[in-house]
């Protein structure tokens, strides 16, 4: 089992405040922090790297009415809380200091919730395939190993994809309080059927 986030691994691991730990892969799947405390992180080409610092500084001084966030692999905007005209104009302006960013090799844009990263590494789909290939539980695989992947986020469409792309062993689950489009399979609202769903796969595994 592993944890899939947007935030850090560091912010999340004691967050779950398990033992043994999970491994956590953090930033939508551009870092790994495993169960012993190893770290890997996926960092951007020398040939773009002064393009994101670029870009950092720049947001520093004016974050175009937004909330910038500043992460290890990538530059942040969002616009949660604000009102409508507001969001829309704050998403403009990022989208026309992004998007040309974006076509440089390396870099990629992830749009989730009210918000947009421009990015070094892996989405969560890639996360899910690389966990999926180390457990010998990939595209192709022989083996019956169900596997489930569990999330809310438009960030979480990729991995819903990736898990699909498994066939009948997969499931792909929006958690979600109300409905919108998705390439999941099943919709559950939180916590009930949240709380009952995995009850249901717990007394499964144990069969």
């Amino acid at each position: 089992m592993a944890v899939i986030t947007g935030r850090p691994a560091a912010e999340i691991a004691p967050l779950l405040g398990l033992e043994p730990p999970l491994e956590v892969w953090g930033l939508h799947g551009a870092e790994r922090l495993y169960p012993d405390g190893r770290r890997e992180l996926e960092e951007a080409a020398p040939a773009v790297r002064p393009k994101l610092e670029e870009l950092r500084e720049s947001m520093r001084r004016d974050s175009l009415g937004g909330l910038f966030e500043d992460k290890a692999n990538g530059v942040v905007m969002h616009w949660r809380g604000a009102s409508r005209r507001k969001a829309e104009q704050v998403e403009r302006l990022t989208r026309a200091l992004f998007e040309p960013l974006a076509q440089m090799e390396g870099l990629a844009l992830l749009e989730f919730d009210q918000g947009i990263e421009l990015r070094v590494g892996r989405n969560k789909g890639g996360a899910v395939e690389a966990i999926l290939a180390e457990a010998g539980a990939g595209v192709g695989s022989r083996t019956d190993c169900p596997v489930a992947y569990l999330g809310d986020d438009l960030s979480d469409e990729a991995a819903f994809k990736a898990v699909n792309r498994t066939g009948r062993r997969g499931l792909s689950v929006l958690v979600r309080r109300r409905w919108r489009e998705t390439a999941a399979a099943v919709w559950l609202r939180p916590p009930g059927d949240l709380k009952e769903f995995l009850a249901s796969w717990l007394s499964a595994s144990k069969r």
